[in-house]
């Protein structure tokens, strides 16, 4: 959603490092195109000039006491970053659980938000933390707002308490009055209640929504906004604010190509922390919302944090448990790990999502999008055509043995060479972590899997056509 925005922040701060001392003129010019860049991401007009005023004091005060040259840079970088991180609310907050169960969650928001997803969503985080939630389908007005929810409560395992059929038919207050008996009677540690919404805010939706509110005395609301509406998500927000009330924000369809002003926007106008982010339209694709891990993506720094927890999710204990001694022990990650990895990987989504965490994935976004996913059962297939012991020494993968894998796993000779070459970085990167990197717990095979996309240092440089007759010098020569 940031790719615009990210790829403009990221030319001003290149601007910043390539100069020697840094002026305040220079600190003055590099603002201008920011707050340029802020605007153009329809970002609301007071959060940009507050943001910018805080970015020009600290950054002017900071320069004086430190030496010219990169220090400058990346103290105005740091500077920069820790204002998005206080934009997008600071500090992350958890949802609060009521000391007498069930917490009760009531969601609100606009038609077309995403609630009844994000319910499911919502109820499957909770459940897989040992909770035991339900869904109270109090959304009686939208066409098939009942069954939606019904077959997205079984799509998670959550059970939905749904007496009446919706359609217009039905009382929402009486339903989520009885939704909140039902759990207790049947020992539900958590509810959470899908309201109706409307195309805009009005005096109908309002009233119901405050009527719920009232009925069943919710321990948090949430109110659920679609990323992609833009400033109107904000000028919603602020009407459900005065309106009805709520404790924190959802952020749907966060996955989509807007310019992404309503999450630097809406935390700092509503004082209202985001809480979660729906990135996409599968049930998996629901994350805690991080400020500042959102701003390190906004800058293009990745998010291996985030990464990292998907992977610990998705990785096998004992395999973890395996590449954890061989860091330890300062054992070289072989094709034997990288073959485990991208075997666990695959059960954790789109590879071009996981890529798109990666520091530096904001200069390779063509390459990401137009990422093929089923390499993953192509690479696996090279390092399952390898002996024992070619995948644990590549260094004995002479020609004519690459041209055997390359054969046996139905593949070119120079897709085999550009496998060894992308476990080369996934090895450097184990190194680095075992060297006190910061990349520590994001998958080596993933690094792996997205070496060289768009760096200049994997650029592939045509090379003088062989003119021998031997398969395996060709092969050799391809090596380069």
């Amino acid at each position: 959603m940031f790719d615009s925005l990210t790829t403009k922040l990221g030319g001003v701060l290149g601007s910043l490092r390539s100069r020697g001392k840094i002026s305040p003129s220079d600190v003055e010019g590099a603002l201008v195109e920011i707050h340029e860049a802020l605007l153009e991401a329809d970002v609301a007009l007071s959060v940009v000039t507050e943001f910018i005023e805080i970015v020009r004091a600290r950054s002017l005060e900071a320069l004086p006491n430190l030496q010219s040259g990169t220090n400058q840079a990346q103290a105005v970088f740091e500077i920069i970053n820790e204002g998005l991180t206080e934009i997008l609310g600071g500090n992350a907050r958890r949802v609060r659980f009521a000391k007498q169960p069930p917490t009760i969650i009531m969601l609100a928001g606009l038609q077309g938000a995403g609630k009844t997803t994000l319910a499911g969503k919502l109820a499957k985080y909770f459940a897989d933390q040992g909770n035991t939630p339900i869904l109270v389908a109090s959304d009686l007005q939208r066409p098939n707002a009942v069954t939606q929810l019904q077959v997205v409560g079984q799509s998670v395992g959550v059970p939905v308490f749904a007496p009446e059929p919706g359609n217009g038919v039905g009382d929402p207050v009486k339903v989520a009055k009885e939704g909140i008996a039902f759990a207790k009677a049947k020992q539900h540690n958590m509810v959470i209640v899908d309201t109706a919404g409307r195309l805009g805010v009005d005096a109908t939706l309002m009233k119901e929504a405050i009527a719920i509110r009232d009925a069943v005395n919710p321990t948090e609301i949430l109110f659920v906004v679609d990323a992609m509406i833009g400033q109107d998500a904000v000028r919603t927000a602020k009407a459900f604010l005065d309106g009805v009330g709520f404790d924190g924000v959802v952020l749907t369809k966060l996955d989509g190509d807007a310019r992404g002003g309503a999450a630097l926007s809406i935390a700092h106008m509503t004082q209202r922390p985001i809480m979660f982010a729906s990135t996409g339209e599968k049930i998996s694709d629901f994350d805690i919302f991080y400020p500042e891990r959102m701003a390190s993506r906004i800058l293009g720094m990745g998010d291996v944090a985030t990464l990292a927890e998907q992977a610990k999710k998705a990785f096998d204990p004992a395999s973890s448990a395996k590449l954890e001694s061989k860091f330890a022990s300062g054992e070289d990650f072989t094709l034997e790990d990288f073959l485990e990895q991208l075997q666990a990987m695959s059960k954790m989504g789109s590879m071009s999502k996981m890529l798109s965490m990666l520091p530096g994935a904001g200069s390779m976004k063509k390459q990401i999008e137009n990422f093929d996913e089923s390499e993953i059962t192509r690479t696996q297939a090279i390092v399952q055509s390898m002996t024992p012991s070619e995948r644990r020494d590549p260094k004995i993968l002479n020609g004519s043995r690459r041209i055997r894998i390359a054969n046996g796993a139905g593949r070119t000779v120079k897709e085999v060479n550009s496998l060894v070459e992308r476990f080369g970085a996934a090895q450097k990167m184990m190194r680095q972590m075992r060297n006190g990197g910061t990349a520590q717990g994001m998958p080596p095979a993933l690094a792996g899997m997205g070496a060289g996309m768009g760096r200049p240092a994997a650029k592939v440089i045509q090379k003088k056509k062989s003119k021998s007759g031997n398969p395996a010098k060709r092969a050799q020569e391809e090596l380069g």
